[in-house]
């Protein structure tokens, strides 16, 4: 038998016998078996034929390991058989790939960590250390059938944009994540898709947005231009806030900014053919008015505002105006001109005008009503529609409208919250021993009478025993009720049909604590000032008058005035720059002294009051002032000498002591509310505790009272439903 016929028959048996062949390109065979591990004899580098039918998948993992000279480690749970077969000698790098592309039909996968080649189910491959890479630009990244996971840093389109495009390309088992902060995309994949993603990647991360366009006007003024083109074309603008363009988004849409300094437009448009489209629709606009024009003949021009108050503006714009007149000039007009003639054209004519609360010079405060437009000068104010009429010619105006548009902001507001503390810790004590007795019998010429009595620290024996003795039931009732509050004890012998007090005694220790808590909350504009009254509004007397005709007085009247007594907030809060807050305050707790409702002079008040100007910042704390009173009194009656004896000096004294402590404080916090998002939030907090405190005090359900099932409360801000009786359907 010759060399080739031994070679036939032995390839032809190992296959039987192993169902897993490794052949050089030498022709040598070398076989591998589940029960067969012996290391083959294959040179580094030798290119290798591939025969594997049925073959286990860990036997054909550690041939790989061995022609590829690598470290190959197959998880417990990679299970199976593997059809592997080469036409044709490969190299060991080509026999690997084909390896892990028969793994992929499987349902598995070779992740390399640490020079460690690991066999596991795709479903667990994102899991394990893989090898990490950042996409360079023009680099085609790592290739092969490995899972790895690769960063694409994107320049111009939206990481959050790309994951539903990419998601369908990337199988089940492995990930797409995007991260917005550094606008990148996080995949892990197969390097092979990787590269064919990074492809579809840098397709469409470019930058569709032209250059910055400036669009100079010529006629027309920019802040009114803007926002006229911006709702002709489909600008980025803010939904929600018309007129105000500039606000894009991630997509790069149209962006129209008006530049008052130098009236022009600034454009950033998606492609140069909306910018063609912008630029012709602006020349279109940019146009003089008309020969024969109100607006060529008249110059008149009317600025609706948007947040300030006309009137005020007015008189502002008016004495700016009339300061840039210079002083010389001022000085020059005022020596040779009389006082009452007025200056003619230009700038002076504008301020001749007074500035005070936005009248004319010819108007008069106590005649000009709120509603009425204010006069004089080239700047008058309507109050009925909020806006400005301006006679001026055209480089005036632009100079006033710029100056508008400065001043007519989104004024902030500001929140205070108040939180007044009054605690008041009372404390009394009596203790005293009075007694009455007669020395002598009945008959006697003389007869002595000693015993103790008080009258500054209780009631007066003497007084009780003489009502008791008068047997006036008036008298008695009177002497009883003056008696000290606690424990009294009191003997009373008859003495010849009448009853008299011979001896009383009174024991009494009394404490109160009170804590009274007050919160007004009041919101203001920016440098406005606000006021909150919580109280009574009390008459107090101020004079009285009566005409008196002989014996008999006729037409009597009391003229008063009525005050507010109660708790009163009063501030004025000014935004600072640096997001402090300076704040104007009268803090006021007032009440009335019940004792004195009836007095002929009115009633008497107690006040404490905080006014002072403080610095906080936004949000924070701080104490405004505060009031300590701690007052001590005593009343003591005795005896001299027989009082003081230990123990049985109690008989012949009687003692009053009591004490109050009062301890009040004053805190404020500031909160700035800048957007309607801010009071919203605001709002809505208010609002939803409101109605938890109505819905905590709802009543048990009752069988017997249905007809009153509970107590009102306020209806929800978003209901699912909405209620018929709370939001009608033909309701605008």
């Amino acid at each position: 038998m010759n060399s080739l016929t031994k070679h036939r028959l032995r390839f032809a048996i190992t296959t039987i016998a192993a169902s897993a062949l490794l052949v050089s390109a030498s022709g040598t065979i070398h076989a591998q078996t589940a029960l067969d591990t012996s290391t083959a004899s294959v040179r580094p580098g030798e290119p290798v034929t591939l025969n594997f039918a049925n073959a286990e998948i860990e036997a054909v993992a550690r041939t790989m390991a061995t022609i590829t000279g690598r470290n190959v480690v197959v998880d417990p749970r990679v299970r199976g058989q593997l059809n592997l077969v080469t036409e044709h000698a490969v190299s060991p790098a080509a026999a690997f790939q084909q390896f892990l592309v028969a793994l992929r039909l499987q349902g598995f996968t070779v992740v390399e960590a640490a020079g460690l080649y690991k066999v596991v189910p795709e479903a667990d491959a994102k899991l394990q250390g893989g090898s990490v890479t950042v996409a360079q630009a023009g680099s085609a990244g790592p290739a092969g059938g490995q899972i790895v996971t690769q960063i694409f840093k994107l320049n111009y389109e939206s990481a959050n944009n790309l994951v539903p495009v990419l998601r369908p390309l990337i199988s089940p088992n492995n990930t797409i994540n995007a991260n917005p902060g550094t606008n990148a995309l996080v995949i892990t994949d197969y390097a092979d898709n990787l590269q064919r993603l990074g492809k579809i990647i840098a397709a469409m991360d470019v930058s569709n947005a032209s250059d910055v366009e400036v669009i100079s006007l010529k006629n027309a003024i920019a802040t009114d231009l803007a926002p006229l083109v911006a709702r002709l074309i489909d600008s980025g603008s803010t939904p929600g806030a018309p007129g105000t363009p500039g606000q894009s988004d991630t997509s790069f849409k149209t962006t129209l900014l008006a530049e008052p300094h130098s009236n022009s437009l600034i454009l950033r448009a998606a492609n140069p053919a909306r910018v063609a489209q912008v630029r012709a629709l602006v020349h279109k606009l940019d146009q003089p008015p008309a020969p024969g024009s109100s607006a060529a003949s008249g110059n008149i021009h009317v600025v609706y505002l948007k947040n300030a108050d006309a009137t005020k503006l007015a008189a502002t714009l008016r004495a700016a105006m009339a300061a840039g007149t210079g002083t010389a000039q001022a000085s020059a007009s005022s020596s040779t001109a009389p006082a009452s003639t007025a200056p003619t054209g230009g700038l002076a004519s504008m301020g001749s005008s007074s500035a005070a609360g936005g009248l004319g010079a010819g108007a008069s405060p106590s005649t000009a009503s709120s509603n009425q437009p204010s006069t004089g000068g080239q700047i008058q104010a309507d109050p009925s529609t909020n806006s400005l009429i301006i006679t001026a010619p055209e480089p005036q105006y632009r100079q006033l409208r710029n100056v508008i548009d400065k001043l007519d902001g989104r004024r902030a507001q500001v929140l205070v919250e108040s939180l007044i503390v009054e605690v008041n810790t009372n404390k009394l004590a009596e203790f005293g021993i009075q007694w009455q007795g007669v020395l002598g019998k009945q008959g006697d010429g003389t007869v002595g009478v000693i015993g103790t009595n008080s009258g500054a620290a209780g009631a007066n024996i003497l007084g009780l025993t003489t009502a008791l003795a008068s047997g006036s039931t008036t008298a008695i009732g009177t002497g009883v009720a003056s008696l000290s509050g606690g424990l009294n004890l009191a003997l009373a012998p008859r003495v010849g049909g009448q009853y008299y007090l011979g001896a009383l005694a009174n024991f009494l220790q009394n404490s109160g604590d009170a804590n009274v808590l007050s919160t007004p909350n009041l919101m203001t504009l920016d440098n406005e000032e606000a006021r909150i009254v919580i109280g009574n509004n009390v008459p107090f007397v101020t004079g009285s008058y009566a005409n008196s005709t002989g014996s008999s007085t006729v037409n009597p009247f009391t003229t008063v005035e009525r005050k507010d007594v109660g708790l009163m907030l009063r501030v004025r809060p000014q935004i600072n720059e640096n997001g402090t807050v300076k704040m104007a305050i009268y803090q006021e707790v007032s009440k009335i002294d019940g004792n004195t409702l009836k007095d002929t002079n009115g009633p008497t008040t107690s006040k404490r009051a905080i006014e002072s100007n403080v610095l906080v910042e936004d949000g924070s704390i701080i104490v405004l002032g505060g009031l300590l009173e701690d007052s001590y009194s005593q009343a003591e009656d005795k005896v001299p000498v027989m009082g003081d004896i230990p123990l049985l000096g109690n008989l012949f004294r009687s003692e009053n002591r009591s004490r109050k402590k009062t301890n009040l404080m004053v805190f404020l916090r500031p909160v700035v509310v800048r957007d309607a998002a801010a009071s919203d939030a605001l709002m809505l907090d208010r609002y939803e505790s409101i109605r938890a405190l109505q819905q905590a005090v709802q009543p048990a359900p009752s069988t017997v009272m249905r007809s009153v099932s509970g107590a009102p409360v306020l209806p929800p801000l978003r209901p699912a439903a909405p209620d018929p009786q709370i939001f009608p359907a033909n309701a605008n």
